[in-house]
């Protein structure tokens, strides 16, 4: 249940910020393009948050943006990939074969609104420090002077806004594979270990890098990913406060995400199905890929991926319980979007199309009962409520409101698919992914 505000220990000095967009946007896009995008490649091996044992899903990762990991693992899948297939090429040398040929950024922002999304957040730098943007002192490690030879996030942040989008800002803070090179990460604490680092050389490469991206791009959302170097967890002149203070300042409705630790926040974040203690906060972001994978994954087929209709019931479920969905697109090297990932953001949209002005929010009231009804959720809109079954499902009334009349009812697709009959309602999912029935107030 949404009980507690977002973690922040400076929120007096940083202040609360919740623009009235973000309420709005239920649904936003995660682009993750890097040279990990040449080789493509991961072991489908689930969703995080469903392996226990750390070891094996770091040696395994489904993420195939950790291939600069996974393939320094001992006799790892990946490891033996890379060898047979590259032989001893260095990481690095996937940078120079990213030549992004076919990127056209206004395809992927109109169809990012067709499917219904109100921002975009692209990947600036992932953990293998290549940047997409001429950052400061990358000495040419960026995709302006090597590789595709673009701004990649000058391009994407212009085309986003033309579409009439939110634009937002990815960074990983805390991994830096290239600037401070780290031994072989197999488990959580590796990964604390590492990511907290006690360098302040580091903390004042990575402030230098983000305040050129919020004075260059002004995202709309900054990104933060594994952590901050704790030894820049202060006010100084390089610290993660002032950072902050600079970015509210040149971004006035932009805000930040919880991966700093407990220093400060706007929202919380879960991912697939880890985190998911974040969601009891008030305002929330469950972040996923289409697919197992954030970067585009070749390993991966058609049972993999999301539909426009499973994308939907997850989306459903996510606003219903107070959340916004950041859903991934993992471009292939060249540009251009895997065809199972376009057919579910257009299956997703021609759902938002018919549901969008019913998905919204649930006030506190009634979210107890939403997320206590099997196989549906339930919203409200103030003047009436919404019930959508993400499955076949028989609600009885006496689950519902009773100063609703249920009688009225709408199917995402037109077919008629609800019934009203011994006190209770009966939907199915219809073919866009999900059935709407509108409740009526008595007056």
């Amino acid at each position: 249940m949404m009980n507690r505000p977002p973690i922040s220990q400076h929120r007096d000095r940083l202040g609360t910020h919740q623009p009235e967009w973000l309420d709005h946007t239920p649904l936003g896009i995660f682009i993750h393009w890097g040279a990990y995008s040449v080789p493509s490649w991961a072991e489908p091996h689930g969703e995080l948050g469903t392996e226990p044992d750390e070891r094996t899903w770091f040696t395994h990762n489904s993420y195939a943006e950790w291939y600069f990991n996974t393939i320094r693992i001992p006799d790892s899948r990946a490891s033996q990939y890379h060898h047979e297939t590259y032989g001893s090429l260095p990481y690095d040398g996937f940078l120079d074969m990213w030549h992004a040929e076919k990127f056209d950024p206004d395809d992927w922002t109109e169809l990012f609104k067709e499917a219904g999304a109100g921002l975009v957040v692209l990947t600036t730098k992932h953990h293998d420090g290549i940047t997409l943007w001429e950052a400061p002192e990358t000495y040419g490690r960026n995709t302006v002077q090597r590789g595709p030879r673009q701004d990649l996030v000058e391009k994407i942040s212009r085309a986003t806004r033309r579409a009439g989008l939110r634009f937002g800002a990815y960074y990983s803070g805390g991994l830096d594979w290239h600037y401070r090179p780290f031994p072989v990460i197999l488990s959580e604490k590796d990964l604390e270990l590492l990511a907290r680092s006690v360098d302040p050389e580091y903390g004042r490469y990575i402030f230098n890098h983000c305040l050129d991206l919020f004075e260059r791009y002004h995202p709309d959302i900054f990104w933060n990913d594994i952590e901050w170097p704790d030894c820049a967890k202060n006010f100084d002149a390089h610290g993660l406060g002032t950072l902050l203070e600079h970015y509210y300042k040149l971004c006035p409705e932009g805000v930040v995400n919880d991966r700093f630790g407990e220093f400060h926040s706007d929202y919380e974040t879960s991912e697939y199905q880890a985190m998911r203690d974040s969601e009891a906060a008030d305002r929330w972001e469950n972040c996923r890929g289409i697919g197992l994978s954030f970067g585009y994954n070749r390993m991966e087929g058609n049972e993999h991926y999301l539909t426009g209709p499973s994308a939907a019931r997850h989306l459903v479920d996510v606003v219903s319980r107070g959340g916004r969905l950041l859903l991934n697109v993992g471009p292939h090297a060249d540009g251009t979007i895997p065809a199972p990932q376009r057919a579910c953001l257009k299956g997703l949209g021609a759902w938002m199309r018919a549901a969008r002005a019913e998905l919204s929010h649930p006030s506190a009231e009634l979210l107890e009962q939403a997320c206590s009804l099997p196989g549906a959720r339930l919203m409200s809109h103030g003047d009436h409520a919404v019930l959508f079954a993400l499955e076949n499902v028989a609600v009885p009334l006496d689950r519902l409101p009773a100063e609703f009349d249920w009688r009225s009812s709408r199917p995402g697709d037109g077919q008629t698919q609800v019934s009203h009959d011994h006190g209770v309602l009966t939907t199915a999912p219809t073919q866009l992914g999900s059935g709407i029935i509108l409740a009526k107030r008595f007056h």
